[in-house]
């Protein structure tokens, strides 16, 4: 279990500074003149193919740049190689994903600024579509706190975590669980990722959770896995489950939505999140849950409302 753990993590270390490198303009520069202007275009190689692209009318400031991207892709291809040579320490083999699965990642993928903003409102992070678009491409916004800015970034980071190849193929169990809200809490507790050991409250209900305990998580988890269901289905216990145990010293909901989407994505099948505009049924019906009423209902709700297939 350690040994998957520590795979998970170079995993998720190895996809943060492939996107960073991705996201750098670097190369050799080539400064070619056309009608007494100037323009900067870089050569570089990937996959084994040498290319070439413009990149923006020459300035000394974004020449600069460049040759700075080219001093820092080098550092971080070095960091991804010392990443792949410890999961190969570690017998890490690369398995290949099923057709259906990797739709589905697609599909995900082109979903993911709406899904981070549904998520996003739904904890109470004041945000419009367009801001959470702009933060997840790295652009800045006004209006808007630090803390909820974090908030967008840590639900990006945790949904490029599942989205990664490798991490999908992992199990939907504890471990996972665990990683996906120290991501969603990074930089709020230093518990992130930890099971909960002082009690919480949850607004608009007297009831409240008891102490979470952590071998009972992992065999109740177990359960939900085991049963003879419809993925969908399973989905949603999951769903449901880890907001209702309160597992967590906080982002209980965010990482029950990221959990379960990391089960039905790994099967391809469809994602899960609660529409901006069904935030306010969907509280009332947890509470409901919550307090032990008939859980038919929000299940219901979420399979018909919340639901996308593929």
């Amino acid at each position: 279990m350690e040994n998957k753990i520590e795979i998970m993590n170079l995993l998720q270390s190895k996809q943060i500074l492939e996107n960073e490198l991705n996201s750098l303009a670097y190369g050799s520069v080539e400064i070619r003149e056309k009608n007494n202007n100037k323009y900067i275009y870089i050569h570089y190689r990937e996959d084994g193919v040498a290319l070439t692209k413009y990149v923006g009318e020459y300035s000394e400031e974004l020449y600069n740049l460049i040759l700075n991207n080219s001093i820092k892709a080098k550092e971080l291809k070095k960091q991804i190689k010392e990443i792949v040579k410890k999961l190969k320490d570690l017998d890490y083999v690369e398995e290949e994903l099923d057709s259906k699965v990797e739709k589905n990642i697609d599909f995900a993928k082109r979903h993911l600024a709406d899904t981070i903003y549904k998520q996003a409102i739904l904890e109470g992070v004041a945000t419009t579509f367009a801001d959470t678009e702009s933060i997840i491409e790295g652009g800045k916004v006004n209006n808007m706190t630090s803390e909820d800015i974090l908030k967008i970034i840590n639900l990006k980071h945790a949904w490029e975590f599942i989205l990664n190849k490798n991490v999908i193929l992992s199990d939907t169990n504890y471990a996972l669980l665990c990683e996906i809200n120290k991501m969603i809490e990074e930089g709020f507790y230093y518990s992130a990722g930890k099971i909960r050991n002082v009690p919480v409250s949850i607004g608009g209900t007297k009831w409240t959770p008891e102490l979470p305990i952590e071998t009972v998580i992992k065999e109740e988890l177990e359960e939900i896995l085991n049963k003879k269901q419809e993925p969908i289905d399973t989905a949603i216990e999951f769903l449901l489950y880890i907001m209702k145990k309160q597992i967590f010293i906080d982002g209980n909901k965010r990482t029950a939505v990221i959990f379960a989407n990391h089960y039905l994505i790994a099967r391809g099948k469809g994602i899960l999140v609660i529409p901006t505009e069904l935030t306010g049924d969907f509280k009332n019906l947890l509470i409901q849950y919550y307090e032990g009423k008939v859980d038919s209902k929000i299940k219901k709700f979420i399979k018909e409302k919340c639901y996308m297939a593929i």
